[in-house]
């Protein structure tokens, strides 16, 4: 099925007073009679001209907005290209980084990262001063309950945090083995307890006692329960569950 639809010319010209045509080809699926794109080639894209001075310059603000200020510009092209602090780089190309400065070949890239470990902490907005923690006027240093000047400062390198987070793995590690054999005794003892108690005794201590915590019953309140509240809500439950398995 073809149809033909007209449609305006948008130019003021003279010779584009005819009617231009417009064909659509109503196919299933697949668009037939246009070339196939090749891999690797790339799309073109279509360019939209706007005429400079027209409108903008009649209306003032109307139509061309405001203009942006070099330095502010200059700031959005900074923020939008600033480079990452830090590079991921796989093992083969840090090999390859290592073997390449050994050469004195270094890369735009690394040669960035050396500046920035040179640079000073203060250049980089990085302040030795310690942060302040939480509402402003109510941190532990403003109430008086921190002395700022005894608060020590770490200079700590990579191999020295690793092994401050080994350290740390094996205290958690031997505190974690102590909870576990205190209460791996506490058991035992709690069950050899059981067992030198006569038989009627020990049937009574082997039936869990949740009277004084409820801890599966309902949680105490303040209020007497309303007579029928259950039961009203499981029936709106169930009118709810219907409503979905018809949709």
């Amino acid at each position: 099925m073809i149809r033909f639809t007209k449609f305006k010319s948008l130019s003021l010209s003279a010779d584009s007073g005819a009617h231009q045509l417009l064909q659509r080809c109503w196919v299933s699926r697949t668009a037939k009679g246009k070339s196939k794109i090749k891999a690797g080639q790339p799309l073109k894209r279509s360019k939209i001209t706007v005429k400079k001075g027209g409108a903008a310059s009649k209306g003032g603000d109307g139509g061309g907005g405001k203009k942006i200020p070099p330095d502010q510009e200059k700031l959005y092209d900074q923020c939008l290209n600033a480079p990452t602090p830090l590079r991921f780089l796989k093992a083969k190309e840090r090999e390859r980084e290592a073997k390449r400065e050994k050469l004195g070949l270094i890369s735009k890239e690394r040669q960035r990262e050396i500046d920035m470990m040179k640079m000073d902490k203060s250049k980089l907005g990085i302040s030795d001063s310690p942060s302040i923690i939480g509402t402003p006027g109510l941190d532990l240093i403003s109430l008086g309950l921190v002395d700022a000047d005894k608060i020590p400062k770490y200079e700590l390198t990579v191999e020295d945090g690793q092994r401050l987070a080994k350290e740390y793995s094996r205290v958690l590690m031997k505190q974690h083995r102590a909870r576990r054999a205190a209460e791996t005794m506490l058991l035992k003892m709690k069950s050899e307890a059981i067992e030198a108690l006569p038989d009627h005794l020990k049937a009574a201590a082997l039936v869990p006692d949740m009277t004084p915590f409820p801890a599966d019953r309902f949680m105490a309140t303040l209020t007497p329960p309303i007579e029928g509240y259950v039961e009203k809500i499981d029936e709106a439950a169930k009118k709810s569950t219907g409503k979905e398995k018809l949709r």
